[in-house]
């Protein structure tokens, strides 16, 4: 986790930052570029290391290069590697390219080259190496940090953001369990029947992209079309985020065991145009519902919940949740009216459909297409508010 605060340089530090980004994003692609040659029977792939002292000789072979700080071309060096370790070990894709506009930022990890001072109650300033004191706003308390990092986003806003280990919220220790069930007309339904929906994306964003591509290439009227529509993301994204904040905060606290659906979100949203010889069907369609699934926040959503409610989040299978009655367990598709109406074909009841699937997600376990619990699962005897409960 980081705790991230906007940055306010002056024009003669912003220039100096870009530079810093433009040779953060040099060694990385440099980098990357030597590993993807390694072919087998050449040698070993070029670790941190050589790549460091091969980074000794470029800056005195170019001055470009030597101008800026070695510390941020050596973290971006360290950056690189972590990443191929990752990919080694199944966590992350393989490492891509940077791009300029895209991939703006840079990390400073030396704690002995930095440092943060307090100008007053709203007001802070770091220290960056080779261009001086920034200032950033001080929107709540600055941790101990042994790095920070500066990025600039496609908005031309830039944050610093210091990386921390974050304090797990304890439980309440009441012993309730909660159900959450994701959707995307409603976002978050729990299993007590309140529901949550994450702010609405701006519509026009898609009216500012069709504007752009009217325009020519190189263009001021295509770079203000763009810089547009950047900030119109950008505030879209930092709502997005203060949603799931805020959000799973208030779960943390409330509940000690909260059971959530085992989604594979980047499958969930993968496109459906296909190929050139065997093309997609309703790509249209599917590409709508690919937009609500990521403007929902889904991901972000868990991801702040379970390092919030450490130990606390447990994932459950989805199979037949949306189609079994938390109540008599009868699994019926047709049980499903629409979209926010469940009628229970066996028993006649009538609940929302969402808090019914977030009921069953609270019951622990998925549920057979008979109806019943899979080779006899596990009965849940934590304490749960009661199924029939409005």
């Amino acid at each position: 986790m980081s705790h991230r605060y906007r940055l306010y340089p002056t024009p003669e530090q912003e220039a100096g930052l870009l530079d810093y980004c433009a040779h953060a994003r040099f060694v990385w692609n440099l980098g990357n570029e030597q590993r993807l040659m390694y072919r087998p029977g050449r040698g070993p792939t070029p670790n941190y290391y050589e790549q460091s002292r091969q980074l000794t000789e470029a800056r005195e072979a170019e001055l470009w290069l030597a101008s800026g700080s070695r510390t941020v071309q050596q973290q971006a060096l360290r950056d690189l590697d972590q990443a191929w370790r990752n990919f080694f070990a199944g966590k992350h894709g393989r490492p891509g390219w940077r791009k300029r506009g895209e991939h703006e930022g840079f990390r400073i990890g030396n704690a002995n080259e930095w440092r943060v001072e307090k100008i007053n109650r709203r007001w802070s300033r770091v220290l960056v190496p080779k261009i001086g004191w920034v200032r950033f706003r001080r929107s709540r308390d600055v941790p101990e940090a042994k790095s920070y990092r500066v990025t600039m986003d496609q908005a031309g806003r830039w944050h610093i953001a210091f990386a921390t280990v974050p304090q797990p919220i304890p439980g309440p220790g009441t012993g309730m369990v909660v159900g959450i069930d994701r959707g995307v007309a409603v976002s978050l339904a729990l299993s007590t029947g309140e529901t949550y929906q994450a702010p609405a994306r701006a519509h026009r964003a898609s009216l500012l992209a069709r504007r752009r591509s009217r325009t020519k290439r190189g263009s001021n009227r295509r770079e203000r079309a763009r810089n547009c529509r950047a900030r119109l993301l950008a505030r879209d994204a930092d709502r997005r985020k203060d949603w799931a904040q805020k959000t799973s905060t208030d779960i943390a606290r409330r509940f000690d065991v909260i059971r959530i659906e085992d989604l594979n979100i980047r499958n969930m949203t993968r496109s459906a145009k296909g190929t050139i010889e065997q093309p997609g069907r309703n790509v249209r369609q599917k590409g709508g519902l690919n937009r609500a699934i990521l403007g929902s926040g889904w991901g972000l959503f868990a991801e702040c919940l379970e390092y919030k409610a450490v130990g606390r989040v447990k994932k459950v299978n989805p199979a037949f949740t949306s189609q079994r009655f938390s109540a008599c367990g009868h699994v019926d598709a047709k049980s499903r009216k629409s979209q926010a109406r469940f009628v229970c074909t066996a028993c006649g009841f009538t609940l929302n459909a969402d808090v019914n699937a977030a009921r069953n997600i609270a019951a622990g376990c998925a549920v057979t297409a008979r109806g019943g619990l899979p080779l006899g699962g596990p009965v849940n005897r934590e304490p749960q508010l009661s199924l029939l409960a409005s």
